[in-house]
């Protein structure tokens, strides 16, 4: 399984336009080989290098596993978002308040479908999916505050 993005390359910076320092929206993501017998996806994009611990930046889970892309500035079609250390839903884009940090965009392929409240957190997720996991991929994205 694979998630890549057409916006920067793995290991490479994200572009401002997807930070806190432009739009702040959602970079485009790819995804591909997802396993044949997935029956959901999940993705959670994180910092693990936040000073207070790893901050979650996105989830989404119950993405359906025939999803091909998520577009720029839109949620997984069929997917629910969960709350992002922001206190919200949705993404909320890279805005380290020093030196260069770590964007995770991790994808995860599931035997299963959560049932998860909207309310749901990454730990929340995360203990859910323990035992369901097909397979899982991950982009690293770099930024830096100008």
């Amino acid at each position: 399984m694979k998630i890549s993005s057409p916006a920067f390359e793995a290991n490479r910076t994200i572009p401002s336009k997807y930070t806190c320092d432009g739009e702040n929206i959602n970079p485009p993501l790819q995804i591909s080989d997802v396993p044949a017998n997935a029956k959901s996806l999940v993705l959670i994009s994180d910092d693990p290098d936040a000073p207070m611990g790893t901050w979650v930046h996105w989830t989404a889970w119950n993405i359906p596993p025939a999803t091909k892309e998520i577009r720029e500035n839109s949620a997984p079609v069929g997917a629910v978002e969960g709350i992002t250390s922001f206190g919200n839903s949705g993404y909320g884009g890279p805005c380290p308040p020093s030196g260069t940090h770590r964007y995770f965009f991790k994808l995860y392929a599931l035997d299963t479908i959560l049932d998860l409240p909207q309310s749901a957190k990454a730990a929340d997720i995360e203990k859910a999916m323990v035992g369901h996991i097909l397979d899982k991929a991950e982009l690293i994205g770099l930024y830096k505050r100008k």
